[in-house]
């Protein structure tokens, strides 16, 4: 692939798989995820990686260090490598997440379909 996402917004919001690596280059990778509704990404620590993530749709929180706000449609936060974080849908809506990390994280490629997968392959 080029580097080309035609209309990642809509990609976005079709993605029914909890993560689904779209590009990666030497520096950065393009993924999109999809929160259940109650469900969470899952408390972590990125070592190497600083990780973006806009929400296209649905709310929640975002949790960084242990401070909760709320996180909502248009809400772009940048987590720094270091940080503990977690976002959580709320009971009532999923989140469809596009997330960027640099430098990538995951292999190109990856898709886990639901996060038990994606907690089973933690590299």
């Amino acid at each position: 692939m080029n580097g080309i996402i035609n209309n990642i917004t809509q990609k976005a919001k079709d993605n029914t798989f909890f993560r689904q690596v779209l590009v990666t280059g030497p520096n950065t990778q393009i993924v999109i995820m999809s929160i259940n509704p109650g469900g969470e990404i899952g408390e972590e620590v990125h070592e190497n990686n600083d990780q973006v993530l806009y929400l296209v749709e649905g709310q929640g929180k975002v949790v960084i260090d242990g401070v909760a706000e709320d996180f909502n449609p248009g809400d772009i936060v940048l987590v720094k490598k270091g940080t503990r974080h977690n976002f959580l849908s709320s009971k009532d809506m999923g989140m469809k997440i596009i997330t960027m990390y640099s430098p990538p994280h995951h292999p190109e490629g990856t898709i886990h379909k639901t996060k038990e997968e994606a907690d089973k392959a933690e590299y």
